[in-house]
């Protein structure tokens, strides 16, 4: 009997050091196809590139990328990264959005996932889409920018005339508008990505008609408007990223959109069997993945950040309303005063 209990003793001990089961799947691959900003645009590519290399360092994962030169080297990126074998193929950019589609409808087997598009209820069961609610950041940037104006004139040049760029541009003007219902701000598309010539040129027309605060939502066209803004020692807004760098006495804030964290967050999903393809997955405020950039904290008064703070709490609310299109933007200015 007593070696019976001995037995059924050393059997528990043993059971309770059981180590845990180690799963020795490999790492998912994961790859992406800029748009023709390239990865290094200073801007959403190269945002979603540092997510990427984020979920190699964090969580495991082999990332690659294929850079567009021009619209017509996306399906052949994109064939890229599906004959190498990726689990997950990322297109970044709206102006993917028939690739990507044409693609994930002859390889139904393979998984694809697009920054800055929704399908809406047509989105293929292989694919999932996440935009941005970016007016939320642009509202606090315009804000921002009709209390820094000295001129009572502020610019806006965007890319290309779509929606998900007008969100920015609308956003801007509601901020500025709440800010200030007499602001000025003049309006221009560039129609490209990636001349900072044209940018430069556009941004220096604003500033001779007094603008002395000039927002871009243009990728690296916003690389000659901040450097006009800088030769004319007057005042930018970034996008997407910090930009900051750029120019650190002329940049006073960034209306960012978190592109990294939205990769980070679906890759590390798409580990976990948590796909969710077939759907739209939208990141605002509340989620940390809009705002103005860190380095607004030493561009701008105290005061002023202690307003935009009480005005994130009032977006976060649903109390304030902001406008992403210009049907929804005429609606909001008729209720200024």
């Amino acid at each position: 009997m007593r070696i019976k209990n001995v037995l059924c003793s050393l059997a528990l001990i043993c059971s309770a050091l059981t180590l845990p089961s180690i799963s020795l799947a490999a790492p998912q691959k994961i790859g992406m196809v800029t748009d023709v900003g390239g990865v290094n645009d200073q801007s959403f590519n190269q945002s979603a590139w540092e997510g990427l290399q984020r979920t190699k360092k964090e969580l495991g994962n082999k990332v690659s990328y294929q850079e567009s030169k021009q619209d017509a080297d996306y399906p052949a990126n994109l064939e890229t990264l599906f004959d190498a074998k990726n689990d997950l193929i990322w297109g970044i950019g709206f102006k993917m959005a028939d690739a990507v589609l044409l693609a994930a409808k002859q390889n139904p087997k393979q998984k694809y996932a697009i920054i800055d598009y929704s399908y809406g209820a047509k989105t293929p069961p292989n694919v999932v889409g996440v935009m941005f609610k970016a007016e939320e950041g642009a509202f606090l940037a315009g804000y921002i920018a009709a209390k820094m104006s000295k001129t009572g004139t502020l610019g806006f040049i965007g890319g290309m005339s779509v929606p998900i760029i007008h969100s920015f541009q609308y956003g801007f003007k509601a901020g500025a508008k709440y800010a200030n219902h007499k602001i000025n701000v003049l309006e221009q598309y560039s129609e490209s990505f990636t001349d900072a010539a044209k940018g430069k040129a556009i941004a220096n027309q604003m500033l001779g008609k007094g603008a002395d605060v000039v927002f871009h939502a243009a990728g690296a066209v916003g690389d000659g408007v901040i450097e006009a803004v800088k030769e004319k020692d007057k005042m930018a807004v970034g996008v997407d990223r910090d930009q900051n760098y750029l120019a650190p006495k002329n940049v006073i804030t960034s209306s960012m959109k978190r592109v990294d964290n939205a990769i980070f967050n679906v890759v590390k999903d798409f580990n976990e069997g948590k796909f969710k393809g077939g759907s739209t997955i939208e990141y605002g405020l509340k989620d940390n993945a809009v705002d103005i950039a860190p380095s607004t904290t030493k561009m701008v008064p105290s005061v002023l950040l202690e307003e935009v703070a009480k005005i994130k709490k009032l977006i976060v609310a649903g109390k304030i309303k902001i406008p992403s299109t210009e049907k929804a933007y005429e609606s909001y200015a008729k209720t200024l005063k």
